[in-house]
């Protein structure tokens, strides 16, 4: 249970991950990049995540780690350190009344036949969970492996050994709040039938080998949301945390971790931090 409600951190972002708004010029390859100019006194560091990832194919590339040993804290979507976010994942994950109880029959059935399918169980084993939690146990499943990696808490891990504070840029609750207004009931289950095995294959390989635009381009494909709710999820959110990172950076040199996803395109973090007058360098080695 406690692996289950550690995706409660990291599927909001998992899912919006495969969704973007518009396409820039391709970035260079390259998960980490150095952040510097415009009146820092010290270089911050920006690294893309796959969230999730099977123990096989986990890797954590030395420069990486060494961008984080140089830090004074790491930053996260979400601080995944806090006990109190933590909590309030635990308490969110439970649906306030049971599907079986809000859903249509014709609703209920599907959403039985996508987790049967996922070799989940039955709608009528997961009721008292919410549909957000069954599409992170959905992603799981997909991944195809008992033992499931999570960059995150590796760096949260890290950074404890190194005594380096962590902090969030959202809550949990924000990032519930922002799916909740992107996906209707019916689009949230259309939604859990388009995971499978050979996407999260593809996000694998194409994450690994480092390739940004490849990343940024599976979003762009994607047509699960919305124009407006890919604004919400995405390009929103990175306005948002531009609007923070300045005043982190200033202060001190800040590694942040968030999906790959909020790097690239003409909204992602990269471009938005450029046209604000930083430097932003790829770390090749």
């Amino acid at each position: 249970m406690k692996n289950r409600i550690q995706t409660i951190f990291v599927v909001l972002i998992c899912c919006v991950s495969f969704f973007s708004t518009a396409q820039t010029a391709p970035q260079q390859n390259s998960v980490l990049w150095e952040v510097s100019g415009n009146g820092l006194k010290q270089p911050s560091y920006l690294f893309g995540t796959i969230h999730m990832i099977c123990s096989k194919d986990f890797k954590m590339w030395p420069k990486a780690t060494s961008a984080l040993a140089k830090s004074s804290q790491l930053t996260l979507e979400i601080n995944m350190a806090d006990p109190a976010q933590m909590a309030q994942a635990q308490q969110l994950a439970m649906a306030k009344n049971p599907l079986s109880q809000t859903l249509t029959n014709a609703q209920q059935t599907d959403l039985n036949m996508v987790l049967q399918k996922a070799g989940i169980g039955t709608l009528a084993q997961m009721d008292s969970f919410t549909l957000e939690t069954l599409m992170s146990f959905v992603f799981m499943k997909s991944f195809g492996c008992p033992d499931i990696k999570f960059y995150e808490l590796e760096f949260v891990n890290m950074a404890k050994e190194r005594n380096k504070p962590v902090t969030g840029l959202e809550t949990v609750a924000q990032q519930m709040e922002f799916l909740n207004q992107s996906f209707t009931d019916d689009q949230m289950i259309a939604y859990l039938k388009t995971i499978d095995p050979a996407m999260c294959q593809e996000m694998v390989d194409t994450y690994t080998s480092e390739n940004l635009d490849g990343i940024y381009q599976m979003m762009v494909k994607d047509e699960s949301l919305s124009g407006a709710a890919q604004q919400i999820l995405l390009s929103n959110r990175n306005a948002n945390w531009v609007k923070l990172i300045p005043e982190m950076m200033q202060k001190q040199s800040t590694f942040f971790a968030v999906g790959s996803a909020h790097l690239a395109g003409e909204q992602g973090i990269i471009n938005l931090l450029k046209k604000a007058g930083y430097t932003l360098k790829p770390i090749m080695n």
